[in-house]
């Protein structure tokens, strides 16, 4: 049975959960939130790595197949120390902002991101590797992840609208480059009137992952019941329930359906 370890600040892994649930349906979860320490982007990049390694512990203890680091902030800061932990004996993958797939397009467009994030190296890396040749607005969204694990559907709103204040009309493509932002998609959408073109991780990184342990995943959209479960849950390392904000996000709805 395929056993499979997501990590993350709050509520921004369950997007790569209900991908993992998608492509691997018989696959089981094990979740690591860190609630006492969010957000991760208000952290020192040694503080930032010790919760990581912390929760990567809290993971490996269920002897997953793989640890999924499902938060972009984490990936940047932590990622490289989670492997030296833990691989090859546990592979770990990171989360990286969809760049390379909105480059493809070849129009212009937005990363909206934590402020540690905005601020990175790393995003710039991505942008100077990928988009060096388009326009790219990087918009940092104080306050919006913190809104989404609280389900405060109106700091939401507020958080999105100052996002696109600041990246100015014309732009139609938004690379969501925290993987809670996935979980208000469709109002990010509903946002904005007429097309916007929204690229996000949790897909990329589950298909990546099960690439990782040689698994071949199920078709996207299959109607296949699964048997796969969340198994545990932890919050700061303490065994808790999934947290009933999740009821607010479709992707939440999905998730708990399965809990063991």
């Amino acid at each position: 049975m395929t056993r499979i370890g997501l990590l993350d600040s709050g509520l921004g892994l369950l997007g790569t959960a209900d991908a993992l649930f998608n492509l691997a349906p018989d696959a089981d979860l094990v979740l690591a939130m860190d609630p006492d320490f969010t957000p991760y982007g208000s952290l020192s990049t040694e503080t930032l790595e010790q919760r990581a390694l912390h929760s990567a512990g809290v993971l490996a203890e269920w002897d997953p197949d793989a640890i999924v680091i499902a938060c972009n902030t984490a990936s940047v800061q932590a990622l490289e120390a989670v492997r030296a932990r833990y691989e090859p004996a546990i592979p770990v993958i990171g989360t990286v902002p969809a760049v390379k797939m909105a480059a493809g397009t070849g129009q212009d467009f937005a990363i909206w991101a934590t402020p540690a994030t905005t601020g990175s190296e790393y995003q710039q890396n991505l942008i100077d590797s990928f988009a060096a040749d388009l326009h790219v607005a990087k918009i940092a969204c104080p306050g919006l992840a913190e809104a989404i694990n609280a389900a405060d559907l109106d700091k939401i709103d507020i958080a999105i609208e100052d996002a696109f204040t600041q990246m100015g009309p014309g732009m139609e493509t938004v690379v969501l480059g925290c993987t809670h932002y996935g979980l208000v998609a469709d109002r990010i959408m509903a946002a904005r009137a007429g097309a916007l073109t929204v690229f996000d991780s949790p897909m990329p990184v589950a298909k990546q992952t099960l690439r990782r342990i040689g698994l071949k995943p199920a078709g996207v959209g299959e109607d296949q019941p699964g048997t796969g479960r969340v198994l545990a849950t932890f919050a700061s390392g303490r065994r808790v329930s999934l947290p009933q904000a999740l009821d607010a996000y479709p992707a939440g709805k999905r998730l708990l359906a399965p809990e063991a």
